[in-house]
């Protein structure tokens, strides 16, 4: 394989693996995704035209329960990318303890060229497309980058409609209406505060005294962004697809918020105002906002916004990935060594999948939650396995990178070797945690 996504992702697995003793059968299984599937999904134009986009879906391993992922409609969503993130989904649940395995799922398209109504034929296009790959005990469907809420109730009603009967479980963060979960709109961000509050007490780091910066600001920034300015963190600068603002003194969030929600097209799906046409500020490009002399720095856009060639440059004491795989490979080396402490994606951005679950939990047992009881719910799973990964980092002394992977790595490695390994049978060997 070429240098892709996907080989640069398993650079962190190999890391990983140094220590942890897991059998070379689970080893090779993890290396490879279990299925990826590619499709071409006719649409019919509003012009009358016929356009044929492409889509894929990847199911990397379902050892520990049917596949979890999102799906995402942008221009550059290819295969290699879709594995690269069904593979983090992976261990993204297996850290969180969920039973699930790890999917993930793509359009290639610029969803703001296409009206609401040929993105409504698109996503149920695509759903004819994968139906026979999917299930509530296969393959779960989520909201990724330019999904929403709406996009999903579309898919979970054409597969119904494919099934004969209503399958709630097949798709989460769906509409409420629809069987959806409370609070899933703002997991992701709300499960990223969960851990940046809590691991930046480590550090003694005082909210009022703690500038932070955020690339992003989408449905999980700006959700990340407004609940760190309410709990006191002085917050910077934000930034947008089209670029950001910065103020020393801080923003105002819940303002900057509520301007791009009220100059949205009542009928649109995508805010067409930008964070850079608000206040008073200094404008900065997405690049340079990465390089601002902060304590916390918060990635919550795309993939590979930090890597070699700009890493050096990052002047944070405290990154905090929302954003899945911001970081590359190389680019953590030269992070490690400039000290900076990188909390990873895997972990800080799990909250979205983790309310996927109460909401797909919820979809099997017809019995629904208060918003307190999901918040709470969540709090208690964030936490309590961001702490569980700060104490394998200082164990082990390896990154916090790392010691998330270990700590998944472990949970996947005992559910693939209970199918049995060589060791097992032909000597009852069961691999164990090797241990300092």
């Amino acid at each position: 394989m070429s240098k892709s996504l996907l080989a640069d992702a398993s650079l962190r697995l190999e890391k990983a693996l140094k220590y942890v003793s897991i059998s070379e059968d689970a080893i090779a299984r993890l290396k490879h995704p279990k299925t990826s599937l590619s499709v071409s999904i006719p649409v019919r134009m509003d012009d009358g035209s016929l356009r044929i986009f492409q889509g894929h879906r990847v199911r990397y391993d379902d050892t520990r329960g049917p596949g979890k992922g999102g799906v995402r409609y942008h221009p550059n969503v290819n295969i290699d990318e879709v594995q690269s993130l069904a593979f983090w989904m992976t261990f993204k649940c297996a850290l969180l303890d969920l039973p699930f395995g790890g999917a993930k799922g793509g359009i290639t398209l610029n969803p703001k060229e296409l009206s609401k109504q040929e993105l409504e034929r698109l996503s149920r296009g695509y759903i004819d497309a994968i139906a026979d790959f999917i299930g509530p005990d296969v393959d779960i469907l989520a909201p990724d980058v330019y999904t929403n809420d709406m996009i999903m109730g579309w898919m979970m009603d054409q597969y119904n409609i494919i099934q004969r009967k209503i399958c709630p479980a097949v798709v989460t963060g769906k509409p409420l209406t629809m069987g959806g979960s409370k609070g899933r709109d703002t997991a992701t961000g709300t499960g990223a505060f969960y851990v940046i509050h809590a691991m930046l007490s480590k550090f003694e780091q005082k909210p009022e005294n703690t500038t932070i910066a955020v690339q992003g600001f989408g449905n999980a920034g700006s959700v990340v962004a407004e609940l760190l300015f309410k709990a006191g963190y002085k917050i910077v600068a934000v930034s947008d697809s089209q670029g950001g603002i910065y103020a020393e003194k801080g923003l105002d969030i819940p303002s900057i918020k509520r301007h791009k929600e009220d100059n949205k097209n009542i009928k649109a799906l995508y805010c067409q105002d930008s964070v850079c046409d608000m206040v008073e500020h200094l404008a900065v490009s997405n690049a340079e906002l990465l390089n601002l002399k902060v304590d916390v720095l918060i990635p919550a856009a795309l993939e590979n916004q930090i890597m070699k060639d700009n890493a050096a440059q990052i002047q944070a004491k405290y990154i905090f990935e929302v954003a899945n795989g911001p970081i590359s490979s190389e680019a953590d080396e030269i992070l490690e060594q400039k000290g900076i402490y990188v909390f990873p994606d895997i972990l800080v951005n799990a909250g979205g999948v983790t309310v996927s679950y109460f909401e797909w939990v919820q979809n099997r047992s017809g019995l629904y939650w208060r918003l307190t009881e999901v918040n709470e719910r969540l709090k208690e799973r964030m936490v309590t396995e961001a702490e569980k990964v700060w104490v394998i980092a200082r164990e082990f002394d390896v990154s916090l990178r790392t010691a998330a992977y270990i700590h998944a790595i472990e949970r996947l490695g005992e559910a693939l070797d209970a199918k049995g390994t060589r060791d097992y049978y032909l000597n009852g060997i069961t691999p164990k945690l090797i241990k300092k």
